[in-house]
């Protein structure tokens, strides 16, 4: 079914992709929002970048395929916003200075209302797109500010759960954010959404069990996606699913040049050693200190300049000027 508005054609399924210039209005709240450009399409759910019908300000709008998983979504980033506003420990950090959720309402459309949701733009890069443009030295902040996130969330007691390269956005300076709810579940419950590869279960090493402890072996297996990932899909291919374990991802982080200087963290997050994820994040920081603030060969083993040599060509290039200014005068 379509419907002309404003000269555009609107295909009003909920799994179709509404074309630029469509307008979304709100059954409840009278919300209008007018398309600009798909931003991505999930297994549940479309998110466009759209901007109010008579402002400037840009928001991504997300309508969901099934009206219960969507729903799910809403109330953890609702709950989210409720502890903020009420000061919760975790949500008081800068990782969430910026509410998330900004309205939640119903599209009709086709004889039925399609739900959907209006959370704040993050304009940024995958985090795989932005390390391939800007160089794995950047590895160590984002990985510091990503644990950050993860460890706020976890203190207002909820998982990511499916914590993947296309669920987080960077922007400039290393600015991170997640911007995938959909996998967030409670602590203690099961985990609703998960990708294999990046998934405790699947390397048999833990439950799906929502906890801290589960998105941290989800951070372990992302970084081995985003900087050695030829190598992990090669080892995925050869392997038997029973013979799946931890150590083979710390095999890959061992021989790795980027990721080896934090071996030992790793090993600790694959394993489960961390009483918190604030104790992993500052373990991190730690870590991050030692080497100097680079994470191991981060630079691509760049040799500095030795002191002198610079010396003698600043002392050089002041000499050739000082020789062209008295060839000039006299």
């Amino acid at each position: 079914m379509e419907r002309k508005r404003m000269g555009y054609s609107v295909t009003t399924s909920s799994k179709a992709v509404l074309p630029p210039g469509s307008l979304i209005t709100g059954k409840w709240k009278k919300g209008r929002y007018r398309v600009e450009r798909l931003l991505g399409q999930g297994a549940n759910g479309i998110v466009y970048l759209v901007r109010r019908e008579w402002g400037r300000e840009r928001y991504a709008l997300k309508i969901g395929y099934d009206a219960v998983d969507l729903q799910s979504e809403i109330n953890v980033l609702q709950s989210l916003l409720t502890k903020r506003q009420q000061g919760g420990r975790g949500l008081r950090s800068p990782e969430f200075a910026h509410p998330f959720l900004v309205e939640v309402d119903d599209f009709p459309a086709q004889g039925r209302d399609i739900p959907f949701y209006v959370m704040r733009y993050v304009q940024g890069s995958t985090l795989q797109q932005f390390i391939a443009k800007n160089g794995p030295e950047w590895f160590g902040l984002i990985g510091y500010r990503l644990l950050g996130k993860l460890a706020a969330l976890h203190e207002m007691g909820f998982a990511f759960g499916d914590l993947k390269a296309e669920n987080i956005l960077v922007s400039d300076y290393g600015r991170v954010e997640l911007v995938d709810y959909g996998g967030v579940s409670a602590i203690g419950r099961s985990v609703k959404q998960f990708t294999e590869s990046y998934d405790r279960g699947f390397w048999n090493a833990g439950t799906r069990t929502a906890d801290p402890g589960y998105d941290l072996f989800s951070y372990t297996a992302l970084w081995l996606h985003v900087l050695d990932q030829a190598r992990l899909r090669r080892m995925m291919a050869e392997q038997l699913p029973i013979t799946r374990q931890a150590s083979d991802l710390m095999q890959l982080i061992r021989t790795n040049a980027h990721l080896k200087p934090f071996e030992r963290w790793f090993g600790k997050a694959a394993s489960g050693q961390f009483a918190t994820s604030r104790e992993a994040c500052a373990a991190w920081k730690e870590t991050m200190l030692a080497l100097g603030g680079q994470s191991g060969d981060l630079q691509r083993n760049r040799a500095k300049t030795p002191y002198w040599l610079t010396g003698a060509l600043i002392a050089a290039v002041l000499l050739l000027c000082s020789t062209i200014y008295w060839v000039l005068q006299s």
